[in-house]
């Protein structure tokens, strides 16, 4: 019976590492994965408005225009610094106001190693009567780290106690593979 038993053995040995070595060749003719992550992201943010630094002021018909660069420290998910340079449009007859501009993410993101990521798509508006602030920003531009793009929603939130507006966002990164 020992002669079986080792013919038997050999026979599911073999048998075993069949299936594995046709497993890794279906692995390796299947397209490869571009390996790309998505998550979803949520947390908070202070823009430092009163350490702004206010570069040039234009008065316009119905309101005026604000170039300025500020910092706005972020919180949660994407734990890091903004560096903001913004075109503020107030439009006082209408009581609203729109930034737009040029901003360059630096932290991390969900635990990553530090990213560097640029957005010049972000639009924020306000409402100056009743202070509802809403925005979107799109980091798509990678210039440093992982590469990984960033959709985010953002809500105002109100003000600091020193003055500084403050807001939540919530979104999604993908990092991209290879």
């Amino acid at each position: 019976m020992k002669p079986f038993r080792g013919i038997l053995a050999g026979a599911v040995l073999l048998a075993t590492n069949s299936a594995a070595m046709c497993a890794q060749a279906r692995q390796a003719a299947a397209p490869v994965s571009n390996g790309t992550t998505t998550i979803a992201v949520s947390g908070s943010g202070v823009d430092q408005l009163t350490t702004a630094i206010i570069h040039s002021k234009e008065n316009v018909p119905n309101g005026m225009i604000q170039k300025s660069t500020e910092i706005v420290d972020l919180t949660g998910d994407l734990k890091g610094r903004v560096l903001y340079h913004v075109t503020s449009v107030f439009d006082f007859a209408h009581g609203t106001l729109v930034n737009t501009g040029d901003q360059v993410y630096s932290g991390t993101v969900a635990g990553s190693a530090p990213v560097m990521i640029h957005d010049d798509k972000f639009r924020f508006d306000v409402n100056l009567t009743t202070g509802v602030e809403h925005g979107r920003v799109s980091l798509f531009d990678h210039i440093a780290g992982p590469k990984v793009r960033c959709s985010l929603d953002v809500v105002g939130t109100g003000t600091s106690a020193e003055g500084n507006p403050t807001f939540t966002y919530t979104g999604q990164c993908t990092f991209l593979g290879g």
